[in-house]
């Protein structure tokens, strides 16, 4: 008789990896997007050509091939990461790329006339980033940045090709060792949807957060 309750542990250990992977690759990404991002609206021109190279080439390319090369090829340039760290490279390297422009847009978006104030009050660049636009800015921000995050989370399947124990390659090690299918990947299913479901809440609760907060500074 087939042990199914130690087939959907195994699975359940693979979600916890998949947790991690995910909620540090979406840290990893949110750090890129700011970095890019802004980097884009850099005064200097280096830093704009380099946040730009940056951008299109990680959303011109396949995040496979992309994790791939940080896995395989990295080693030849003396650099060797375990599965996990390549995986939160690879995907936070790629949704960092498309997270960059929901933070040039959102900041691209605060009125002209919020700069306007800061450099008549005489605010360092700096500053007025700080204090003045990205408070304004970011709540633009989260309703992407939680798509991003969902994303990422799908995207963790590619790491079982670097044999990663995600769920998704433990319902495949269930699949090898019970020639079923249906169980194993509709549990995987079932779960992935519900840590979408988790990063949805938690994201329309950080939008009311912020809400409120600018509220109460009007």
């Amino acid at each position: 008789m087939t042990d199914w309750g130690g087939y959907l542990n195994l699975i359940l250990q693979g979600a916890v990896v998949t947790a991690k992977l995910t909620l540090l690759g979406s840290v990893f990404a949110l750090v890129m997007a700011f970095v890019a991002g802004l980097g884009r609206l850099a005064p200097m021109a280096a830093l704009r050509w380099l946040a730009t190279i940056y951008i299109e080439f990680f959303r011109g390319t396949s995040v496979f091939v992309q994790l791939f090369w940080v896995y395989f090829v990295l080693p030849f340039a003396g650099i060797t990461l375990s599965p996990l760290m390549a995986g939160v490279l690879a995907l936070g390297l790629n949704v960092g790329a498309y997270g960059a422009e929901v933070v040039r847009g959102a900041v691209l978006s605060v009125p002209k006339d919020q700069y306007e104030a800061c450099i008549a009050i005489n605010l360092t660049r700096l500053q007025r980033m700080w204090h003045v636009i990205l408070p304004q800015a970011l709540p633009l921000m989260l309703p992407t940045f939680g798509n991003n995050a969902i994303e990422l989370l799908k995207g963790t399947a590619v790491v079982s090709l670097i044999s990663l124990s995600d769920m998704t390659f433990q319902a495949q090690v269930v699949r090898s060792q019970t020639g079923s299918t249906l169980v194993p990947f509709a549990a995987i299913l079932l779960l992935y949807f519900a840590m979408a479901l988790v990063i949805s809440a938690a994201m329309r609760w950080l939008e009311r957060r912020m809400a409120r907060g600018l509220d109460g500074v009007r």
